[in-house]
């Protein structure tokens, strides 16, 4: 390439993001400088055809808001829960939308035309939120998605890991407590029970409502079960990190999830078990858990903001892939 053609402007280039969650699919456009330009959110549908039209109509919406055709984007990624071949785009076990096995990628691709990449919804998130902390490429860091279940997504020296099996990042499952409450999977105190909003409903759904909000409110009212729960919920955010940073030794933990919008009070009950925890051990203390935690703003869409940046991160990645 000349000097001439070097310095002419070099086109924009706009990718898709889009989040199917189990109640609302969130798309958006991301410019070349990582900011939304165009979003667009439409309910999700349950079942595999109703998943599938869900997917469609949301990047025609979100392009159509753009006035850039699908086929002139860049990138297409989609990030859904379950477990997700990203080389096939084959989604498994999604039992919240109804989908026990769905060639998701193919189904896109042969709707719309283009190539789509499929990832696991917390794993675009981890993505999301390197890129939207803006870490240098060197860095190592451990997404904990507090939502509706617990699990963990990995960035390594700035990639994705996903393990041999897909597995990595599963930390909900690892039981931290024999005597703890019974989670879905049929084993007593693992981390997902402990510190998730299923987990929580599980366990508070006697007292009528069962939010994770209803059980912090009767807990600053001094009930009794409510401050188990809760303490147990600090408890298992706090093992997590530790789990994270023991095992992989991670620059950073980031947390994001919708349990963290109620705030200070998860970041400072959270911090006060850290804190025990160095009291206790001078090895834990050099650690330095608490300044290895961020919390990403509430509100911020990482895992469509992942899903947008997953056919980069494929190009940069596995170049000899996409010849």
């Amino acid at each position: 390439m000349s000097s001439t053609e070097l310095l002419k402007p070099q086109p924009a280039v706009f990718s898709i993001g889009v989040d199917i969650g189990g109640t609302k699919t969130h798309a958006v456009v991301l410019a070349p400088t990582g900011e939304i330009t165009h979003e667009v959110t439409v309910p999700t549908g349950f079942g595999a055809d109703a998943v599938v039209a869900t997917a469609v109509s949301a990047i025609h919406g979100v392009a159509e808001a753009s006035g850039i055709a699908v086929r002139d984007f860049s990138t297409i990624g989609v990030g859904i829960p379950g477990a997700v071949d990203p080389g096939t785009g084959r989604v498994s076990h999604a039992l919240n939308l109804g989908l026990e096995q769905l060639d998701l990628g193919f189904e896109l691709e042969t709707r719309l035309g283009v190539r789509v990449h499929v990832e696991n919804d917390v794993n675009a998130a981890a993505l999301g939120a390197f890129h939207t902390l803006a870490l240098p490429a060197s860095a190592s860091m451990g997404y904990l998605n507090l939502g509706t279940g617990l699990a963990a997504g990995l960035v390594l020296r700035g990639e994705l890991w996903r393990g041999s099996r897909g597995a990595a990042g599963e930390i909900g499952h690892i039981l931290v407590d024999p005597h703890g409450p019974l989670d879905l999977d049929g084993q007593p105190g693992g981390l997902e029970v402990m510190a998730s909003g299923s987990g929580i409903a599980r366990q508070w759904a006697h007292h009528g409502d069962a939010s994770v909000t209803a059980m912090f409110q009767a807990a600053a009212t001094g009930d009794a079960a409510a401050i188990t729960i809760r303490d147990r919920l600090f408890d298992g955010v706090a093992a997590s990190v530790r789990i994270l940073v023991l095992t992989l030794d991670v620059d950073l933990v980031v947390i994001g999830g919708g349990i963290t919008a109620v705030g200070a009070v998860l970041t400072e009950g959270v911090t006060a078990v850290f804190d025990s925890w160095s009291e206790a051990s001078p090895f834990i203390g050099s650690l330095e858990l608490a300044g290895r935690v961020k919390f990403v703003p509430h509100g911020t869409p990482v895992a469509a903001l992942g899903a947008a940046r997953l056919g980069a991160h494929v190009l940069s990645a596995h170049p000899q892939e996409v010849a």
